[in-house]
Order: C-alpha cells, then structure tokens, then sequence
C-alpha cells in the first residue's frame, strides 16, 4: 500500500526486490493489449507502473480488470 511522507514526490511503497519502504515514482500508461492492428484502437487499458527510487525495480498492474 501507498503513503505519503514529507519527502520530495512523497509515494513511499513496499519494494519487493529492496524488502524495504522505498521512495518510488508512480504513474498510470495507457497500453495497448491487441496485436491485431484493426482491433487495437479497442484494446487499450490503464496500468499502474510503479518504480523504485532506491534499486530501479519495476512493477506494472493493470488497473481495469473487468
């Protein structure tokens, strides 16, 4: 889970690879899923990308799994 602290860009986070509360950027992309050309305009989808500020570790979730 997320936190604020008083650091610059304040997201603390769980880092899986560090196995410490590390500073981490987050933002959202937008990806596209399909392969097929004619289909991709349809198959965009928000994911959440989370990166650690202290290793460089990456992680991605996508945010719409309806």
């Amino acid at each position: 889970m997320a936190t604020t602290d008083d650091s610059f860009n304040g997201m603390t986070e769980h880092c899986d690879h560090c196995d410490l509360e590390t500073l981490h950027e987050v933002s959202v992309q937008i990806r596209t899923e399909s392969m097929k050309e004619e289909n991709s305009q349809f198959s965009r989808e928000p994911y959440r990308v989370s990166e650690c500020q202290q290793c460089g570790h990456r992680t991605s979730q996508r945010m719409n799994n309806a």
